[in-house]
């Protein structure tokens, strides 16, 4: 049996990608692809409404779909934690819907973040430089925050990494006491560095995105997941198994 799928978003490289990958599918069937613009009534004969749509739009098709009982799938950036603990609190009791908030689709991108957090406590500076096409409109990427965020409480037994002068526009903007650089670049597709700097050494854990197509499996993972999802689940790294004693179970 087949789940029901609305692409939000679905007029832009991401959202036809999704409707793309959604029609190619056994599992699932394309019943509305819907731009930014669209009546958000459209979305209701699906089951999972995708939104892919813009940050400042987002939170509105979000919070429409799960006041209608359609669970979620989120790929827009833009969700900080604030918004999230926010929506926790509207879904919380409702076994009827659910959301998934996926900040990268990419597998290579969700595992460099992972050796980000293995690495943070063994260093006390550390900085991100993320990197985009000039198309995208928001920056710090969802990416990088979420790096930022993970990094940041990785480490909390060892306090505030050091970052001096960060009362400087150029050093970046501060998440979780990391500073965070981003690039707006035409010929750039995605990438990231976590730079960690220690005596005499530094550490770079650098993830580069070429093509959209890095997104395809980590797209239908979530999709996957997105069908029995209760309450809120941020992030890729809940959907595939990362402790050594996974180690061999390919997603």
């Amino acid at each position: 049996m087949t789940t029901r799928v609305a692409v939000i978003g679905a007029t832009g490289k991401m959202g036809r990608l999704v409707a793309d990958l959604v029609e190619q599918s056994d599992d699932f069937e394309l019943v509305a692809r819907l731009s930014s613009a669209s009546e958000l009534s459209d979305m209701l004969p699906a089951e999972i409404a995708v939104d892919v749509t813009r940050p400042g739009v987002s939170q509105d098709v979000v919070e429409y779909a799960v006041d209608h009982g359609l669970r979620v799938l989120v790929g827009t950036s833009g969700w900080s934690e604030e918004r999230i603990a926010a929506l926790s609190r509207r879904v919380e009791g409702h076994d009827d819907t659910g959301v998934v908030i996926i900040p990268n689709f990419s597998l290579g991108s969700v595992l460099a973040t992972f050796f980000a957090t293995l690495a943070a406590p063994f260093f006390d500076s550390i900085e991100i430089i993320e990197a985009h096409h000039a198309g995208k409109v928001d920056s710090p990427s969802g990416t990088a925050v979420r790096t930022a965020e993970l990094v940041s409480a990785a480490r909390a037994a060892q306090g505030p990494v050091s970052a001096p002068h960060t009362d400087q526009r150029a050093r970046g903007q501060e998440v979780g006491g990391i500073p965070v650089h981003s690039l707006r670049l035409a010929g750039v597709q995605a990438r990231q560095d976590v730079i960690f700097g220690g005596g005499g050494e530094t550490l770079t854990i650098r993830h580069d995105t070429t093509s959209p197509s890095s997104y395809e499996r980590g797209i239908l993972l979530a999709l996957a997941a997105t069908r029995d999802a209760v309450g809120v689940t941020v992030g890729l790294d809940k959907l595939i198994p990362l402790t050594p004693a996974a180690a061999g179970q390919t997603p």
